[in-house]
């Protein structure tokens, strides 16, 4: 007996050594960015005015518990569009990406417990409305977007989970995840995000079973219920808290290698809506007054392509400038949720007719969402 400890405590020694190693250096790591994120602000005025020497007509300031709202300095120029616009990209660029990275790594540790293949047995065999409660729930929690959705609708679809269920994942998963999520905390505050999540919630539970129970299965691609059913090749247990951080490390490499152009791009369309466009004209466009706002907001957003990441900095520029809540997002919700490239992948394994049908649904939830935020803020 001795013999064998012998053999195993000096591996078990060495694995516990590893694990505090990678733990002191995450705690190095958040304390390091602690300290960089909580400097952003006054970095982004000194880049502006002080080594670019722009006019100093704008600052950004947490007003009212709303952080980084534009406001007005009493006795400095008043028409400074492009002092604004930098000084919000320059402040945004290192701050959505520092909270991008954050939740990513967070994203990727959790990944290794919400494979696709534990997914799908969680969700197999679960009637229609408790699999649609537990469905929508799941994808706020598992990282896949629409790039995911024909691989994850075939899984689903062949170990028989239920269509309505399916599609109950297929909308939140996208739509409410974790991204969007945390960065409309960071940007806007909790109550902003809450409200956020449980309409998006919502909004999958209700066209999930509305789906289910217009029973529109014979409109999947018949070679979908051919593809063979596969076997979870991870075993339970099989990863460490070693093999889990490292999985969290691998994700920010992957997901925010990808995703950091569309990053930039989102704000510094959000930095010229920011800086240049005229309040009085978002507000006619995107206010609570014109009944057409959101029904326009919706058609705008579908043809664009953007992840939650890319799309939240132009919301935050919107509503700086006086849009109605609900009108933004609404137009967020069409972009995240009812982007065209995902109607064109979901075309390899749905027919046009349960493409309508997914569409029409997901658009009224919006279009309710938007109208009623509009009415109550």
């Amino acid at each position: 007996m001795s013999d064998e400890q012998d053999i195993v405590n000096p591996e078990n020694a060495s694995a516990e050594r590893n694990l505090l190693r990678h733990l002191a250096w995450m705690a190095f790591a958040l304390a390091a960015w602690w300290m960089i994120y909580t400097r952003l602000a006054p970095v982004s005025k000194w880049v502006t005015y002080s080594l670019l020497g722009l006019p100093r007509g704008t600052v950004l300031s947490a007003v009212n518990g709303q952080p980084w709202i534009c406001e007005c300095i009493s006795g400095l120029p008043k028409d400074a569009p492009l002092s604004a616009a930098v000084e919000f990209f320059v402040f945004e660029v290192p701050k959505v990406l520092m909270l991008l990275t954050l939740i990513v790594f967070g994203v990727g540790i959790l990944r290794s417990f919400f494979t696709p293949e534990r997914t799908r047995k969680l969700l197999a065999g679960r009637r229609e409305f408790p699999g649609n409660v537990l469905a929508a729930a799941l994808g706020v929690v598992t990282p896949f977007c629409s790039c995911s959705a024909v691989p994850l609708f075939i899984g689903f679809v062949t170990a028989g989970v239920p269509l309505g269920v399916t599609f109950s994942f297929l909308i939140s998963a996208p739509m409410v995840n974790e991204i969007a999520l945390v960065l409309l905390y960071g940007l806007f505050g909790w109550k902003v995000a809450a409200l956020y999540m449980g309409t998006g919630l919502t909004i999958a539970v209700s066209a999930g079973w509305v789906i289910g129970r217009l029973r529109l299965e014979r409109h999947v691609e018949d070679w979908v219920y051919a593809v063979p059913v596969g076997d979870d090749p991870e075993a339970e247990g099989a990863m460490t808290w070693i093999d889990r951080i490292d999985q969290g490390v691998v994700a920010v490499r992957d997901i925010v290698g990808r995703v950091w152009p569309y990053v930039i791009l989102g704000i510094a369309v959000g930095a010229g809506i920011h800086g240049y466009v005229p309040q009085d004209f978002m507000a006619s466009i995107m206010g609570r007054d014109a009944w057409w706002s959101v029904p326009l907001a919706v058609l705008i957003g579908i043809p664009m392509y953007s992840n939650a990441a890319g799309i939240i900095p132009v919301v935050q520029a919107l509503l700086g400038k006086g849009a109605a809540l609900g009108t933004v997002l609404a137009f967020m919700m069409a972009v995240i949720g009812l982007s065209l490239p995902e109607m064109i992948i979901l075309r390899k394994v749905l027919k046009p007719a349960l493409i309508a049908v997914f569409v029409s649904v997901v658009g009224c939830g919006i279009l309710i969402v938007g109208y009623l935020f509009n009415m109550v803020f």
